[in-house]
């Protein structure tokens, strides 16, 4: 968003591809953001409301691309339109199909932990606010009745007919920013995931602490609905572990793990937080002040130390591990433990790749021209990155990368005008 926006504010053109119903990513779904602990929608909101108004972005969401051909300055991109099984043109999202529909799914916008109807729009802040029908699990596509939304819609705009779509474009230049997919629970077992309750991972416990989140902010277990009093946190699960899992460091982990601790206080004023921890990685600005905070003025424990086992018993989640500092085994019972994932590449990360012959790393990630010197540019000339595709960030670098690739772009059109034309101009066919 933020390359897009940096260069249809310059005057060109830009087509935003999404292949969710609404834009915003992973950020959509934080609560709030470190080390300010500002409102992530407050600060999200605002720029997916500009991206989804702007004269010169042309947004699509639900699709996907599906190949890219030529050179820099004459790229065709051809663009696959999933099916909504509604005309987003008559849609006035009012939300009568949804409060309709009677069929309830587990969302995976809020991880697992609250659900969403078959006609959907993934948050209340979406942009487009427009609905898009699950073909899986509508009760009209798998058995042929209900159409309650179509009945109770005000704007006729129910379309079950719908199909794909193909739309091609013509760019000069093409951005990457693909983000990240998050280590499934189920890959680590020795942490109870994916078979012992109450254990989730940090972007499931995030989703608890948002006001949006299916608890309205209010800290539940999932197993029971209670109030978890003793929390405990489990840092680089899945990350530096090159004998079972992935060897690289996750990067944010340690920082959105002091936050959700210091957000859980202030929730559960008598709650009680516990840390595992390799060591503390947080080298930004005010970053380890942040950190600091958290053990300080929250009285959350940490713990230096791997955990080597997770399991339930008589209704707690028992957490093995130890303490290096003091040299003792540690037991804790807790009621709710929360996994900090390792950040790994999308699948359509490697995808595109291969598309457009760009190299990724043995890990998935793409790769820049050079990390150091030129860290947005990649092999072939007019393809950028963007963002987390390329690797483990946090917001502000994502960010900042994300204006440094727009940059470049900005330095070709200038430099061959003929690459791309502003709006205004090229509507006027002037050369």
């Amino acid at each position: 968003m933020q390359a897009a926006l940096d260069i249809a504010n310059a005057g060109y053109d830009v087509v935003l591809v999404d292949r969710l119903p609404s834009v915003g990513g992973r950020m959509a779904q934080l609560s709030e953001t470190f080390p300010t602990l500002d409102c992530a929608q407050c600060i999200l909101t605002p720029r997916t409301v500009e991206v989804g108004h702007h004269e010169h972005i042309h947004l699509y969401t639900y699709s996907e691309v599906e190949a890219i051909e030529g050179e820099i300055g004459h790229f065709r991109v051809r663009i696959r339109r999933h099916a909504a099984y509604v005309d987003w043109d008559k849609c006035t999202g009012c939300g009568f199909c949804q409060e309709k529909c009677p069929r309830q799914v587990i969302s995976d916008f809020e991880r697992g932990m609250g659900n969403r109807k078959a006609i959907y729009t993934l948050s209340p802040q979406a942009v487009p606010n427009k609905p898009v029908i699950d073909r899986r699990e509508c009760i009209f596509f798998q058995r042929g009745k209900c159409r309650a939304c179509e009945r109770f819609c005000p704007a006729g705009a129910i379309a079950f007919d719908q199909q794909d779509t193909f739309v091609e474009e013509q760019v000069g230049a093409v951005i990457l920013a693909t983000g990240y997919d998050l280590y499934a629970l189920s890959h680590m077992p020795e942490y109870g995931g994916g078979h012992v309750p109450d254990v989730i991972d940090a972007l499931a416990f995030e989703r608890l602490l948002s006001a949006s989140g299916p608890t309205a902010g209010k800290v539940r277990r999932p197993s029971d609905g209670q109030v978890p009093r003793e929390v405990v946190f489990v840092q680089c699960a899945g990350s530096r572990a090159p004998e079972t899992h992935v060897p690289y460091c996750s990067k944010i982990c340690c920082m959105y793990t002091a936050k959700q601790s210091i957000l859980y206080r202030h929730r559960v004023h008598d709650g009680q937080v516990y840390v595992f921890y390799i060591d503390i990685r947080a080298a930004g600005k005010r970053y380890d002040e942040f950190t600091q905070r958290a053990m300080e003025d929250e009285d959350v424990v940490y713990l230096r130390g791997k955990v080597s086992r997770i399991f339930r018993q008589d209704g707690k989640v028992i957490v093995w591990g130890a303490d290096t500092l003091s040299g003792q085994q540690v037991q804790i019972a807790a009621d709710l433990v929360v996994l900090a994932p390792a950040m790994l590449p999308r699948p359509a990360t490697r995808q595109l790749a291969d598309v457009l012959g760009l190299p990724v790393d043995e890990y998935g990630w793409l790769e820049p021209l050079d990390p150091n010197t030129h860290p947005v540019e990649t092999v072939r000339p007019g393809v950028f990155l963007a963002g987390s595709g390329s690797g483990p960030m946090d917001i502000p670098e994502a960010v900042a990368h994300g204006s440094g690739a727009a940059a470049h772009v900005l330095k070709h059109f200038t430099r061959w005008p003929k690459l791309s034309l502003p709006a205004e101009e090229d509507a006027q066919g002037e050369q």
